[in-house]
């Protein structure tokens, strides 16, 4: 069973930065690619970022410029660095990955870490 696990959420302060982290229970070589998505209450996941196993990355339009997204396969993680924080980036972050079908292909999330963006 795959597990993802998301670290590294908190409170902080606006203009700040924080870094999520996404740990996998197995290789990342295993997913085509690996996603942060976030949630507002009473709303759909949106798509925040992604990066394929070669490395390349996509942004959603409101974070473009400031957040990075990228991967230590050697860790099997995956990282959101996030600058410039905005009260409007408070939300659940989730990991997510989608595993490739040669492995049972399948998407799989975390169980979410908080970021709160507030003075």
């Amino acid at each position: 069973q795959v597990q993802l696990v998301e670290s590294g959420g908190g409170l902080v302060q606006p203009g700040g930065s924080l870094r999520l982290s996404c740990a996998a229970s197995e290789s990342i070589f295993n997913f085509n690619t690996m996603n942060w998505y976030r949630q507002y209450p009473g709303k759909q996941r949106e798509l925040v970022a992604s990066i394929t196993s070669g490395g390349k990355t996509n942004y959603g339009d409101s974070v473009k410029g400031r957040f990075t997204i990228s991967r230590d396969n050697a860790k099997n993680t995956v990282y959101l660095q996030m600058n410039s924080l905005k009260p409007e980036d408070t939300a659940v972050y989730y990991c997510s990955a989608v595993r490739i079908a040669t492995m049972g292909g399948g998407r799989y999330w975390g169980q979410g870490t908080q970021v709160t963006v507030s003075s």
